[in-house]
């Protein structure tokens, strides 16, 4: 039933395509979008992509998932977790879907062992932009394709299934929170975890970190356990990420794990006074979920309500700052001293992750065997007199490339032409475009994360 259902979602999203305009460009209709490119909204014609958000299959022996490119993870974690087997990486937020965190780059506790998302996939069926159905593997025809879909965008095609590895689970993680007083000796101990994946004789399955302050930060290690004595519950009244500063011992359900951070958007819900212990018993508990924050902020985007209060109140304009960005590990205290010094933005997220192994992917080039770090941060900062919106976020970038580092597009870039493609491998971007979207239908991945077209 499921294989009919998808093909027949195929047949009838080819229809739509061959029905469009000769040369109109080409655009998916998405129901949900972590983006933080804020664009107009778009004219036209767009390909519906509702049908494709189903989990087709899985397979416990093969330890593998068939899986539609717009089912959310928390849909796909919740039908693999009834097999004890979950991805190789989660994505914090639950309405990511598989086919954004494959061309986008997720990122999240287990990357270090498994690096990013889109190394687990062992096959990829993609529209491309010239209407073709393709499965792109790593080493068939179409291999220039699946090694170019990672950071791409839905430039190069969409994906309409995957089939990915999943790893076994255990019902319950243990987590430790270790406090360090200095971002030296914090990269120290992280650098020899994850060469090592243990701690004091510990096993690590998860590794992130919380920075609060210049001499307040900490590293998260998680392991997966049969069992426990206890277990926290951060939906409620409890807000996880203050946890992290008053126990030194923690127990999770594997699905409270995986989803500790989207309840209160890392903790992001304080904007709209979602951690007021009043207002949070008076929130539904449905509407504590990263979703929920995203179209309150998308909203207030729209309608400047927020601009328009502190302009009212004679206060500077500010700058949205929501970023995530890899600095080689060695490099991470240099950047937290700049960002503390020139932003100020806390707390901020860290990640470590290293590539699983030796193949590269040429859009978003990482050196395989090296450790980076994702330091994540999201707020907004008031704007020196006489600055424009981009000149905290252009900083950024600045520090992070001098840093040998690089930047996810997910959000605001503002990289020159020149400078765009240097850094993301424009001439390898050209040649597969030109191969699979050789009227350009789809947009330009330029256009696209900084013309915002």
């Amino acid at each position: 039933m499921a294989e009919a259902q998808h093909a027949a979602a195929v047949a009838a999203l080819r229809e739509q395509f061959a029905a469009l305009p000769a040369g109109a460009p080409v655009r998916l209709a998405k129901p949900t979008s972590n983006l933080f490119r804020f664009r107009p909204a778009t004219a036209g014609p767009v390909l519906d992509a509702a049908p494709f958000d189903q989990v087709l299959s899985v397979d416990p022996v093969a330890r593998t998932a068939d899986v539609q490119g717009m089912v959310s993870y928390e849909r796909l974690v919740a039908a693999t977790l009834r097999h004890g087997l979950m991805p190789l990486v989660v994505p914090q937020l639950k309405t990511i879907t598989i086919g954004g965190a494959v061309v986008g780059l997720g990122i999240e506790s287990s990357s270090f062992r498994h690096g990013l998302p889109h190394e687990s996939v062992l096959a990829a069926e993609i529209l491309t932009g010239d209407g073709r159905v393709v499965r792109a593997e790593p080493d068939n025809e179409h291999a220039d394709l699946f090694a170019s879909l990672p950071n791409s965008y839905g430039t190069l095609g969409y994906a309409l299934r995957l089939r990915i590895e999943l790893t076994p689970v255990s019902p319950y993680v243990r987590l430790r929170h270790l406090r360090f007083d200095d971002a030296e000796s914090l990269t120290r101990t992280l650098t020899q975890i994850c060469d090592r994946a243990e701690h004091d004789g510990e096993p690590v399955d998860f590794v992130d970190g919380t920075v609060f302050g210049r001499d307040e930060l900490y590293l998260t290690l998680a392991q997966f356990v049969p069992a426990a004595p206890t277990v926290s519950d951060y939906t409620g009244q409890q807000i996880y990420y203050r946890s992290i500063q008053h126990r030194s011992v923690d127990h999770l359900r594997v699905a409270d794990y995986l989803w500790r951070w989207d309840t209160d958007w890392f903790w992001c819900s304080r904007a709209f006074g979602v951690q007021h212990p009043w207002v949070r018993r008076m929130w539904p508990r449905r509407w504590r979920r990263s979703d929920v924050y995203r179209s309150l902020v998308a909203a207030d985007r729209r309608h400047r309500v927020s601009a328009r209060w502190e302009r009212l109140r004679g206060r500077p304009a500010r700058e949205a700052v929501v970023q995530d960005v890899e600095v080689p590990v060695d490099q991470t205290p240099a950047f937290l001293d700049f960002f503390h010094r020139e932003v100020g933005i806390a707390p901020i997220w860290l990640c470590p992750l290293r590539l699983r192994g030796d193949r590269r992917w040429p859009l978003y080039p990482l050196e395989p065997g090296r450790l980076y770090v994702n330091a994540g941060f999201w707020s907004t900062v008031p704007l020196p007199p006489g600055r424009i919106e981009g000149f905290h976020n252009r900083r950024i970038e600045r520090a992070v490339a001098r840093l040998g580092g690089h930047k996810s597009l997910y959000s605001t870039v503002h990289y020159p032409a020149e400078e765009f493609w240097r850094r993301y491998n424009g001439d390898a971007y050209a040649v597969v475009k030109q191969s699979y979207d050789p009227d350009a239908r789809l947009p330009d991945l330029y256009d696209k994360c900084v013309r915002l077209t």
